[in-house]
């Protein structure tokens, strides 16, 4: 196990990026944190080069992230480390599977396409049919199709300011614009985590003064023993993408638990704060058995 080199792709400094890279280290002895705008791609002599160091000359790579920010430019990158796949290197989770949910559409096709049960959700790039759907809707949501932490996202109500905030979200950049209506909740929503295809805990996300749960709005973490139907949903929901690990983030409503998305990444730090779980620890042990078989 000593002898094991396993790189973390990720974000220099971040919080989940450090620790699983500190898992690995504590496990193997070797420490790599790249990100991945420092990486070049030789495809002639088959190499992925950071700085002095070939990570095709590792044992396996783990993505933790794959850039501060989600933007299309995230799929470029997993292209490069697709084809690093293709020569050999195992990496956790395999980037064609990360594809299908780092995309909010490209995730929302695959849970509709699995029958998992979502809050209403529109997409559209019409102004007028936008405005339809928020006057059905009541209150609605507006998302950005590559965000997280609800960055960049709208909450727009049926009043004199719906088309103007509308027009907004998408001059801002958003031409496919992703309405999902704004559901009654109770104060709270949950992170329903899985290793492997394993259920292994869940928190819940408590609301703050905003209307979304995000700790940066003042949300708070909090444990949660959810019951059989929601880890049912959310095992459902996770099976359809194959990730090595996830989180899948389900809603309690009127209408019974819905699933708002499944993560491409995942999330340590709600499971470490709220349930004392070591997320990054239980993967990098993950990954470790996998690399030796």
């Amino acid at each position: 196990m000593k002898d094991l080199k396993i790189a973390v792709i990720g974000n220099p400094g971040s919080w989940s990026t450090e620790k699983l890279a500190d898992a690995l280290e504590e496990k193997t002895g070797f420490r790599c944190v790249a990100e991945m705008s420092a990486l070049t791609m030789d495809f002639e002599n088959r190499s992925l080069l950071l700085e002095d160091i070939d990570l095709a000359s590792l044992d396996a790579l783990v993505i933790k992230k794959m850039g501060p920010d989600y933007s299309p430019d995230m799929f470029n990158r997993l292209e490069i480390l697709r084809f690093f796949c293709k020569i050999g290197i195992p990496v956790y989770s395999r980037p064609e599977r990360i594809m299908a949910a780092i995309n909010r559409l490209s995730c929302t096709v695959t849970l509709q396409k699995g029958d998992i049960a979502m809050p209403p959700t529109l997409i559209t790039e019409d102004i007028d049919q936008a405005v339809k759907a928020v006057r059905r809707f009541k209150r609605a949501v507006l998302k950005p199709l590559y965000s997280s932490k609800a960055r960049g996202m709208v909450l727009v109500e049926d009043d004199e300011h719906c088309r103007k905030k509308i027009q907004k979200f998408q001059d801002v950049g958003n031409t496919t614009m992703y309405i999902q209506k704004m559901v009654n909740i109770p104060g709270r929503d949950l992170g329903v985590v899985f290793l492997g295809g394993e259920y292994i805990g869940t928190y819940a996300r408590r609301q703050g003064v905003s209307w979304n749960t995000c700790t940066s709005s003042g949300g708070r973490y909090e444990p949660h023993e959810p019951g059989p139907g929601i880890i049912k949903l959310a095992s459902k929901a996770q099976d359809l993408f194959d990730l090595d690990f996830t989180c899948v983030d389900v809603v309690e409503t009127e209408d019974g638990p819905m699933v708002f998305e499944v993560s491409a990444f995942g999330g340590f730090r709600g499971l470490y704060m709220a349930c004392k779980i070591d997320a990054a620890g239980l993967f990098a042990d993950y990954v470790i058995k996998k690399v030796m078989g």
